[in-house]
């Protein structure tokens, strides 16, 4: 009798183990080498604008240049070419040209680097109660009372009208003060207590104290308020009148931490998805010679609030900066060819999935969930209830994925984001699935997504960094 088998195999049942019991000891200390790296890179990059900017440091020190530079056509792109393009100083587009012609598609790891915070309106600055403060709008899906007693940073930039930018970060240096949003003691509570977790924090509540000490000028009116102002025009020049053309955000203040008494795992703010902005980035990076296929790592904006605006992955500059690239590498550029490129690409989308919790069982179906430390995890879809809002990858491209992470040695398991019509939630894969290539999510599993303070596994970050790097030098079948 026939068998539609390749070949008799020993080992016919599917199970995933914790990567620890596979993972050899010198690889072990590369996934420790990488997890420090990485720290330091998190601990430096708590909004879009800085891990924009310590990725163009990353890849300027790699040998990569601006593809600005090129634009007007004179020099052409060879293979082995390095290059990058920023979008506004938060989106960012690295690339490696490889041996085939663009019009084969490229290999293109695509994260973004926004992560759910609370922003400073435009008018913020206020006195009430002896105190000034400054009211906010959060960013993103968080659940607000997290936010509430703890230390806060405030990171930004005001921006003049003459063009001037001036960069603040208050909160980060040990020396410097923190910043902090109150709650209700629970002596005060009953009725705080009778509503939802939803309802408990409402958001124009979110407000942020950051002084109480009044001006000794007795005519002055909001004596407290002023005295604020006046300590920012004496520190940064700026006036009242600057926070209109101004990005501040509010983040959790201080460096992510080993965590565990084995100190297995990294508890931070914005792992999501600065995690695997990383890895992709570093893994572009350490591309030893010319890839088959051209390598890109994309680093979008506003995936949080879904993708908009001239920063996230919904506007053009994907596929603008893929026209200048082709533009470069060929004598005659068409839109016939632009749009072979993009339908020929494979994509990974590199974000965050959730670790199954044994706190919260319930919410998972554990045979589908991800482990902690069980490796990066490959998602085949994501949405919510009928799958809406996924682009529900191959199966075919599913086998390619397999093919190249089992030919690597990456330590790789398969998630979902709950059980079904438990909740869902939606990545940049639809975005790119749009222009026919194949597109795939994968990335690391986190316990406490949204939170202030996220957790990841060391091994699933290394194996995430991993399979990127893969992904991006492998050929294709």
């Amino acid at each position: 009798m026939k068998t539609l088998a390749e070949k008799p195999s020993k080992n016919i049942a599917y199970a995933h183990k914790n990567g620890y019991e596979i993972i050899s000891a010198a690889e072990a200390k590369l996934m420790e080498a990488f997890n420090k790296l990485y720290l330091d890179f998190l601990s430096d990059s708590k909004t879009e604008r800085e891990a924009h900017d310590k990725g163009v440091n990353l890849l300027e020190a790699s040998g990569f240049k601006d593809l600005v530079k090129f634009e007007n056509g004179r020099i052409k792109l060879a293979p082995g070419d390095r290059v990058y393009k920023s979008c506004a100083g938060k989106t960012l587009m690295a690339v490696i040209i490889g041996k085939k012609p663009l019009e084969a598609g490229m290999h293109i790891v695509g994260a973004h680097t926004d992560a759910p915070r609370i922003d400073i309106k435009q008018n913020p600055l206020y006195e009430n109660g002896d105190m000034a403060l400054l009211d906010t709008h959060y960013y993103g899906g968080i659940k607000k009372y997290q936010w509430v007693t703890i230390p806060l940073a405030l990171h930004g930039v005001f921006v003049k009208p003459n063009g001037k930018t001036i960069t603040i970060t208050i909160g980060e240096d040990p020396s410097d003060p923190v910043l902090c949003i109150t709650d209700l003691l629970p002596h005060l509570s009953a009725d705080q207590n009778k509503k939802t977790l939803s309802e408990g924090i409402e958001g124009e509540n979110l407000d942020v104290i950051v002084g109480s000490v009044p001006v000794s000028e007795k005519s002055r009116k909001e004596k407290i308020k002023h005295n604020i102002l006046q300590l920012l025009h004496d520190k940064y020049g700026v006036t009242e009148e600057d926070f209109l053309s101004a990005e501040l955000e509010l983040v959790p203040a201080g460096r992510p931490r080993e965590a565990g008494l084995d100190r297995s795992m990294i508890l931070g703010y914005g792992q999501d998805d600065r995690v695997c902005a990383y890895a992709g980035l570093k893994a572009l990076v350490d591309i030893k010679g010319i890839p088959e296929y051209t390598a890109s790592v994309l680093l979008c904006d506003k995936e949080e609030i879904g993708s908009v605006g001239a920063t996230g992955m919904a506007s053009n500059f994907f596929e603008n900066t893929s026209a200048e690239l082709l533009n470069l590498t060929t004598d005659s550029y068409n839109e016939l060819t632009l749009k072979r490129a993009l339908n020929n690409s494979w994509m990974i989308s590199a974000d965050v999935n959730a670790l199954f919790d044994p706190l919260y069982a319930s919410v998972s179906e554990k045979k589908n969930s991800a482990i902690l430390n069980h490796g990066v995890c490959l998602s085949k879809y994501g949405g919510s209830r009928g799958k809406s809002g996924s682009s529900d990858a191959s199966a075919e491209f599913v086998a390619e994925i397999r093919r190249i992470f089992d030919k690597a040695g990456v330590i790789w398991q398969t998630g979902e984001l709950g059980k079904v019509d438990q909740g869902g939630g939606g990545t940049i894969a639809w975005l790119m699935a749009r222009y026919g290539m194949h597109v795939v999510d994968c990335g690391v599993g986190l316990l406490s997504m949204h939170s202030p303070m996220e957790l990841a596994g060391k091994l699933d970050i290394f194996m995430a960094y991993k399979a990127y790097l893969a992904f991006l030098k492998d050929g294709r079948k």
